[in-house]
């Protein structure tokens, strides 16, 4: 299968680049990236959305800015202007604007000190797939704020890997288990699979409360809640505006007299599924400054030094189709969750 670095790429002299005020124009500040580029798609690519693919494309670039340059007409498919949303096909050609960024952003790099740690969170890797032990506090892309997130400090870990995607998100502030893919060709199987839930993922969590009842497989409808704080809500009316489906089965592991250990099977990835879900039920996931009991919050961040949200995806298991390899990862929780759990568990048992 081919892979990005095999699309074939055209390079325009300087007599040929197009003017244009916001992109082609050099300051002291700005620094030329790319020229004008036309741009041979492949098999590998038919089917990516072009904003994806100029995202990939445009490593350095702000989203905010590849998405200007769509909105302005300088991006090309096949001649005609080209919506963010349009599917790329085998053969089309993509006219790639000339690209002037800040210099500072070109030039910034991810600290050595940190990629040595992400290159120690390598929990396994193949020729198909990387698996990683995401710390909390680190965003899975970079951008709002974000210096840099996982997935552009991974590709300055590896710069020699043609390609490397992510299959899923975590949260920023979820530790645990994140899949990257090494080819095209794998992230579209994982992103099938994911959609017939056959990628079996699963969480541990701290709620408020004595859970009751055991095993819980809770559906709902959650949609996005724009201008609050809480992101998301549950809704009743599954009709409602832009509401989906969403689906988790919540089994005990240990309940104790203020708190419960609980694993979640994620059935859905929706946005803050978990959290969402637990809330509206009635036992919000502790250190969740969102959606969750700030009084118990606090409470707990003095009783058993709990200063994070305690979501951690922990096992992830399913066998890749195309190769027949089964995959089964389960890893403990991080050394500050598994000392909130000492601390309750002391207290118990006196």
């Amino acid at each position: 299968m081919k892979n990005s670095s095999e699309t074939k790429t055209k390079i325009i002299k300087d007599s040929d680049l197009v003017s244009d005020k916001a992109t082609s124009k050099a300051s002291p500040q700005n620094v030329l990236v790319h020229k004008v580029r036309f741009v041979t798609i492949d098999a590998s690519h038919a089917g990516q959305r072009i904003d994806n693919f100029l995202l990939r494309e445009l490593k350095n670039a702000p989203r905010s800015y590849v998405y200007r340059i769509l909105r302005k007409g300088e991006v090309r498919v096949n001649k005609k202007r080209a919506k963010p949303t349009l599917k790329l096909q085998d053969q089309d050609i993509v006219r790639i604007p000339p690209v002037y960024l800040p210099v500072q952003k070109a030039q910034e790099s991810v600290p050595k000190s940190f990629l040595e740690t992400l290159s120690a969170s390598i929990l396994l890797e193949d020729d198909d797939i990387i698996l990683i032990n995401k710390p909390s506090g680190l965003a899975v892309h970079g951008g709002s704020g974000v210096r840099f997130g996982l997935i552009e400090s991974f590709r300055q870990l590896r710069p020699e890997l043609p390609f490397i995607e992510l299959v899923h998100r975590l949260d920023k502030e979820t530790s645990g288990i994140v899949m990257l893919a090494k080819s095209r060709g794998v992230l579209l199987e994982l992103h099938e699979m994911l959609k017939q839930k056959q990628i079996n993922k699963f969480y541990q969590t701290l709620i408020l409360g004595k859970w009751q009842g055991g095993k819980q497989h809770i559906k709902n409808h959650l949609q996005r809640n724009r201008g609050s704080k809480q992101k998301v809500r549950v809704v009743t009316d599954e009709n409602a505006d832009k509401a989906k489906e969403s689906e988790s089965i919540f089994r005990p592991l240990a309940v104790y007299q203020q708190y419960s250990l609980m694993e979640v099977e994620l059935l859905t990835g929706r946005m803050h599924q978990i959290r969402t879900q637990l809330a509206d039920f009635g036992h919000p996931v502790m250190g969740d400054s969102q959606y969750g009991d700030f009084a118990a919050n606090r409470v707990a961040k003095k009783e058993i030094g709990l200063k994070r949200l305690f979501l951690h995806a922990y096992h992830l298991t399913f066998t890749l189709k195309s190769s027949g390899k089964i995959y089964d990862c389960k890893i403990d929780l991080p050394g500050d969750l598994a000392a909130s759990i000492e601390k309750i568990e002391i207290e118990e048992n006196g």
